[in-house]
């Protein structure tokens, strides 16, 4: 195989669920059949990496300095909900019942994986939720064991400030993320959420 399409196979292979054979597949069906879309990717991503950063203010990507919906005046300033990735955020959207503003962790408590409370950015959460206007925090993290623990986490700390915390409801299966659960049934949880 060519120096360039191994190099090419193995790019592929960071995405997630992606293994040797899936990789190569792609590289070849890229090279083979599609060399328009590989370059229309190539730009892409590039694109992405020189123009998304996080957020200002919630730590989600954004190409601006503040994304769209923290400079939404129509947004409620006295909630806040805390999810885990910008995928999560999204789909909290999609359920079209909040209207609050976020903050996104990029990623949950993992001592396993060497991920502890200053690489989810806590200190910015803290001063975001603390501004004063902030009135109920949302922990909508995810209902697998690293995902509860966060949220105890946060819930603890934020509440030795005085902020009134809460739990999304189950409804979401447990063990199940954000990401791959129907609209409707984040929707029931975000309706039904309760003291954490």
């Amino acid at each position: 195989m060519s120096k360039s399409l191994e190099f090419l196979t193995e790019s592929l292979r960071r995405l997630p669920g992606v293994g040797p054979k899936s990789a190569q597949r792609m590289a070849f069906h890229l090279l083979q059949h599609d060399r328009e879309g590989a370059a229309q990717l190539s730009r892409a991503l590039y694109q992405a990496v020189d123009t998304v950063h996080h957020c200002a203010m919630c730590n989600t990507f954004s190409d601006t300095e503040v994304c769209d919906l923290c400079v939404d005046e129509a947004r409620d300033r006295a909630l806040l909900c805390v999810v885990e990735t910008p995928a999560d955020q999204l789909m909290i959207e999609q359920t079209l019942t909040y209207r609050g503003l976020y903050f996104v962790l990029m990623g949950r408590l993992s001592p396993l994986d060497g991920i502890g409370p200053k690489d989810l950015h806590l200190d910015k959460l803290v001063n975001r939720a603390a501004d004063g206007v902030v009135q109920e925090v949302v922990l909508a993290t995810n209902f697998t064991n690293e995902g509860e623990a966060t949220a105890h986490y946060i819930s603890e700390m934020l509440k030795a400030r005085g902020l009134k915390v809460s739990r999304l409801a189950r409804g979401v299966p447990v063990g199940g993320e954000l990401e791959y659960v129907d609209a409707g049934t984040i929707a029931r949880a975000m309706i039904d959420r309760r003291s954490a």
